[in-house]
C-alpha cells in the first residue's frame, strides 16, 4: 500500500494537479517529469528527457508528451491535457482521472462510463528509454487505443518553434517507427509490444504555454511537432507496452522488461521509503564513474553538493560500494588539492573555497558508516594531504591559509562559498575574507586527518600538523565569537565583522570537531532556532535583517536576491539536528523528531515523494527552485538516521 495518497475528488481539479509534479529518472541522466494530470507546465517537462552525447551531454527533450485517446462506437475520449496561449486548455482529459496510486511507480486510472484504463510509466535503468504500460481494466465494447506523440528535439533550456527544417520523414521498424527531427540527434524509436498501425498526419501544434516559465518572466510559448498517430485494438484485461528509445528494441521483450524494471523500484510505503526511492534517482552511472545529479530538472553535477549529499544518500544505497565509487570518481579530478565546481564542465573552474573540505567531511562520515578501523588513511590519505597542503601552502591566491591558521577566501566580486548567487556577475552576498563555515570545516578536517593518520601510524604527518588545531581554534574564537552577542560572525574581512544572523555558524556547532565550547555551541543553536529555523529548513538570513526577502519570486534578478537572503534551505537541517542532539541528547529527541516529521506533509505537496531545493522563508513556505534536490533529500534522510540512532541506543 502506497504511503502517498491523494484526495480522489481533487484529481479532476485542474489547479490541484497542475501544482504537483512527478519525477522519474534512469540513473544515467535521463528523466520523466510532468504534472499530476500530465499537463506540462515547464519547458523542462517531458516523457523522455535525455543527455545527448552529440551535444556534450546536455539534456534534451525528445518526447514531450503522448496523448492517449480511447475509442468506442466511434466516440473518442482524449485523455491528454495541454495549455495554450491565453490559458486555454485542450484537450481536457483530466476530467476522466479516477484514481492515482504511488507504489513503486505512479499509476493513473481513467474512467469513462463503464471503461476503465490504467497507465504506468518508468524509465529503463541506464538506458535512454521510457516504457509506458496501458491496461484496459474494464470494457463492455470493442475498444481502440490511439496514441499521438508530441516531439520537441531541443535543449531543456530552449523552446521549439515551427520551422521548415524539421525532418518529417520516418522509417518503419518492428512494430513501430523511428525518426529524428534534426541532424545530429539520435533516432527516436517508438515501438509497441503488439502490432500498431501508424497513420502519418504531420502537423505543428502552436503556442503551447508553460505557465511556470511565464510566471518566472521567461519565454513560455512552444510549438511541438506531431508526426501522426498510432492505433491498435485493446481487449479487456490486456496490457500494451509502448517504448520510446534512442535505440531499437525487441518488441517481444517489452512486457517482460517493464515487469523486470518495476521490481527494481523501492516501494514508497513509508515516509523514509519515499525518500529512499527519491534518493536513488540522483545516482548517475557513466562508464566506470559514479556521480550525483544535484537536482532535477535542470541541474547537473555540483561538486560541493555531491559531497554534502553523500552521507544522507548512503541510506538509500544500502551499501558502501556506491559511496566509495563516488568518492573515487571525484578523487580522479583532484588537482593540487582542489576540486572543480563541476566535474562535467569542459573547462573546469577550481574556484571553490569549501569543496575540498566537504570531501574530507564525506570521508569522515564514510568512516562512521564502516564502524570499524578500516584503512581509510591508506585509501584517502594522499588526497587528504594534498587538500590540506593546498590550503596551507597557498596554491591559490583566492583561497589560502593566513599566519593565524585561518582560511582566507575570495576577493571583491567573486563568490567561492555555497552562498554564490549573483546578479549581473556581482555576488548577492559579498563574503570575501574569513568565512565562518569554511574555517569550521578547516578545523574539523585537520583534526580528522590527524585522527586517522595517527591510527595509521603516519608519524611524519602527525608531527607536521599536530600543533595547528589549537592555533586554529584560538584564532577562530578571537575572530568570530562575540561574548555579548553570543553567536558567531558570518564573515570577517580586514577587521570588519558581518554580524548578520545566517546559518553558516551552524557548522561550528554540528561538526564532530568543533573549535568552540559546548556553551558556545548551545548559544549558536539557540539563535539559529529562534531566528532561522522553519518547518522546511534553515533560513539563509534572519527576518530581522533589513535585507531579508520573505519569498523567492519575480524575475531572475529578484529571485537571485532572495535565494540567499531569506529562503529556507533543507540541506542545513541535518546540521541543526546533529548539533541539537549533541547538546541536548535524548532530551532534545522529541523536538527534532517533530521537526523532521514535518516534511511528511511535503511528500504530496510539490514534487511527489521528494524535497525541493529551497522554500520561501515565510509561511506557508512554498517550495521553490529545483523540484527535487539531492542534498535536500539527503539532509532529511540523515536527520532521520540521527533520530533513529537516539531512539534505539
Amino acid at each position: 500500500m502506497s504511503y502517498l495518497k491523494f484526495d480522489k475528488g481533487q484529481l479532476i481539479n485542474l489547479e490541484y494537479c497542475l501544482n504537483k509534479e512527478i519525477l522519474r529518472t534512469n540513473r544515467a541522466g535521463s528523466y520523466i517529469c510532468t504534472t499530476l494530470n500530465d499537463c506540462n507546465t515547464r519547458k523542462y517537462h517531458g516523457l523522455l528527457v535525455s543527455p545527448i552525447e552529440e551535444f556534450n551531454g546536455e539534456k534534451h527533450v525528445l518526447l514531450s508528451s503522448l496523448d492517449a485517446t480511447v475509442i468506442q462506437h466511434g466516440a473518442e475520449f482524449n485523455l491528454g491535457v495541454r495549455r495554450y496561449q491565453g490559458g486555454y486548455y485542450e484537450p481536457k482529459g483530466h476530467k476522466y482521472i479516477h484514481d492515482l496510486e504511488f507504489g513503486n511507480i505512479p499509476k493513473t486510472t481513467y474512467r469513462i462510463g463503464g471503461l476503465v484504463l490504467s497507465r504506468e510509466r518508468l524509465l529503463v535503468e541506464q538506458e535512454q528509454q521510457v516504457l509506458i504500460r496501458y491496461t484496459l481494466e474494464e470494457a463492455h465494447s470493442p475498444t481502440t487505443l490511439r496514441l499521438k506523440p508530441f516531439l520537441a528535439f531541443r535543449s531543456i533550456h530552449q523552446l521549439s518553434k515551427a520551422n521548415l527544417f524539421v525532418q518529417s520523414k520516418y522509417e518503419t521498424v518492428e512494430k513501430g517507427i523511428k525518426m529524428r527531427l534534426y541532424d545530429g540527434y539520435p533516432y527516436l524509436h517508438m515501438q509497441f509490444s503488439k502490432e500498431a498501425e501508424f497513420i502519418p498526419v504531420p502537423d505543428w501544434y502552436y503556442n503551447i504555454e508553460y505557465i511556470k516559465e511565464r510566471n518566472r518572466g521567461y519565454e513560455c510559448l512552444e510549438d511541438l511537432y506531431v508526426p501522426g498517430y498510432f492505433e491498435l485494438p485493446i481487449k479487456k484485461g490486456e496490457s500494451i507496452v509502448f517504448a520510446a528509445s534512442t535505440k531499437k528494441v525487441n518488441p517481444g521483450s517489452l512486457k517482460q522488461r517493464f515487469t523486470k524494471e518495476l521490481k527494481k523500484r523501492v516501494e514508497r510505503d513509508t515516509f523514509t521509503g519515499s525518500l529512499n526511492n527519491s534518493a536513488r534517482q540522483f545516482i548517475k552511472y557513466s562508464g566506470n564513474e559514479t556521480d550525483i545529479v544535484a537536482g532535477f530538472p535542470w541541474y547537473g553535477s555540483i561538486t560541493r553538493q555531491t559531497f554534502i549529499a553523500l552521507p544522507g544518500l548512503y541510506r538509500a544505497f544500502g551499501n558502501t560500494d556506491t559511496y566509495v565509487s563516488v568518492l573515487n570518481t571525484y578523487k580522479k579530478h583532484l588537482r593540487e588539492g582542489r576540486f572543480p565546481k563541476s566535474i562535467e564542465d569542459e573547462v573546469p573552474n577550481y574556484d571553490t573555497a569549501d569543496a575540498p573540505l566537504w570531501f574530507i567531511w564525506a570521508i569522515q562520515q564514510y568512516k562512521k558508516q564502516l564502524k570499524t578501523e578500516a584503512p581509510v588513511w591508506k585509501q584517502y590519505g594522499k588526497a587528504i594531504k594534498s587538500i590540506l597542503d593546498g590550503y596551507k601552502n597557498n596554491r591559490s591566491d583566492k583561497i589560502k591559509m593566513q599566519a593565524n591558521g585561518l582560511i582566507y577566501n575570495g576577493g571583491q566580486g567573486v563568490a567561492l562559498t555555497w552562498i554564490d548567487s549573483s546578479v549581473d556577475g556581482v555576488p548577492v552576498v559579498q563574503r570575501d575574507g574569513l568565512a565562518v563555515e569554511i574555517n569550521a570545516l578547516w578545523y574539523n578536517a585537520v583534526c580528522f586527518a590527524l585522527e586517522i593518520a595517527s591510527a595509521a601510524n603516519d608519524k611524519k604527518f602527525v608531527n607536521e600538523w599536530e600543533g595547528l588545531p589549537e592555533k586554529i581554534a584560538e584564532s577562530f574564537n578571537a575572530t568570530f565569537w562575540d561574548g555579548e552577542k553570543e553567536y558567531l560572525a558570518d564573515h570577517v574581512n580586514e577587521g570588519y565583522a558581518d554580524w548578520s544572523v545566517r546559518p553558516n555558524m551552524l557548522l561550528a556547532a554540528a561538526l564532530d570537531y568543533s573549535p568552540i565550547s559546548k556553551e558556545q555551541q548551545k548559544a549558536v543553536l539557540s539563535i539559529v532556532k529562534k531566528q532561522l529555523l522553519t518547518p522546511r529548513g534553515i533560513r539563509s538570513l534572519s527576518p530581522e535583517h533589513p535585507n531579508y526577502k520573505s519569498v523567492v519570486e519575480g524575475n531572475h534578478h529578484e529571485r537571485e536576491l532572495a535565494i540567499h537572503q531569506g529562503a529556507a534551505h533543507p540541506w542545513l537541517l541535518q546540521f541543526f539536528v546533529e548539533g541539537y542532539l549533541k547538546i541536548h541528547k535524548s532530551g532534545g529527541l522529541s523536538y527534532v523528531k517533530k521537526l523532521v516529521e514535518s516534511f511528511k506533509e511535503e511528500m504530496t505537496e510539490h514534487c511527489i515523494g521528494t524535497i525541493s531545493e529551497m522554500y520561501n522563508g515565510n509561511p506557508p513556505h512554498q517550495a521553490k527552485g529545483a523540484i527535487s534536490q539531492a542534498w535536500s533529500v539527503a539532509s532529511v534522510l540523515n536527520a532521520c538516521d540521527k533520530v533513529e540512532s537516539f531512539e534505539y541506543n
